[in-house]
């Protein structure tokens, strides 16, 4: 049974968002070749799956390390403060610091959780004290700082 809001997808759809989560640079013959149908309708599937918010967006994958931000922290964040206004407030600050890669919203004993990217300890110090704990609303954190990153990724399997 479908969610609200949830896409109806086929296999040829499953197939397309299977291949673009690894290999989003695939040219449409190609892309149509693997799927098993022509380059026309690829190309119609490859434009609804966008006009949807299927497909969200193309970007290029990073190695965090070659560009010296390897330090991960998680980052356990409760607010004195969970009416409306106080999470919308929280929201629109956390999106404005670069160096949070992930933010979410949780049912457990704290709001959010947050990954966050910094080049080392002192500049994750920085981040936290000057950006994160000056968040509307922060009550407090606690960080666990990554050891090492065992799988990230896209998505994987779609179907």
């Amino acid at each position: 049974m479908r969610e609200e809001g949830e896409a109806r997808l086929d296999r040829h759809d499953r197939m397309i968002l299977e291949i673009l989560s690894t290999e989003g640079r695939l040219p449409i013959t190609e892309l149509a070749r693997r799927i098993g149908l022509s380059k026309s309708p690829t190309q119609a599937r490859l434009r609804r799956l966008e006009a949807d918010g299927v497909i969200t967006g193309y970007r290029a994958l990073i190695d965090p390390i070659r560009i010296g931000r390897d330090h991960v922290a998680f980052v356990e964040v409760k607010l004195s403060d969970t009416r409306e206004a106080a999470l919308s407030a929280f929201n629109a600050g956390v999106v404005k610091i670069p160096e949070v890669e992930q933010c979410h919203m949780l049912a457990a004993e704290f709001d959010y959780l947050l990954k966050v990217r910094c080049r080392d300890m002192r500049d994750y110090r920085r981040v936290l004290g000057e950006a994160i704990s000056s968040l509307p609303h922060v009550a407090h954190s606690t960080t666990h700082v990554a050891m090492q990153a065992v799988k990230e990724g896209p998505l994987g399997d779609v179907s």
